[in-house]
């Protein structure tokens, strides 16, 4: 399972989101959108908006920290 976060380093909910992930042991590629511009319009590209974060587990992106699409996402009950 591939899991990647798009999210900038002031963003609280990407924090969140972050720790959620770590709490369940769930590995995932942190993308610092503020300090990657092409990481950013890849972002942009997939998602059509420019909220942070942006959680891509695999192919299901997930906008925002939505810890029941993320839990379902992730096969954590």
């Amino acid at each position: 399972m591939n899991v990647t976060v798009y999210s900038t380093p002031t963003c609280p909910y990407c924090k969140l989101a972050k720790k959620f992930l770590t709490a369940h042991d769930v590995a995932f590629e942190d993308i610092d959108v503020a300090a990657d511009s092409a990481k950013a319009r890849e972002m942009i590209e997939k998602t059509k908006q420019m909220g942070v974060p942006v959680i891509e587990v695999d192919d299901e992106l997930i906008i925002g920290f939505d810890e029941k699409k993320l839990k379902k996402a992730l096969g954590i009950k």
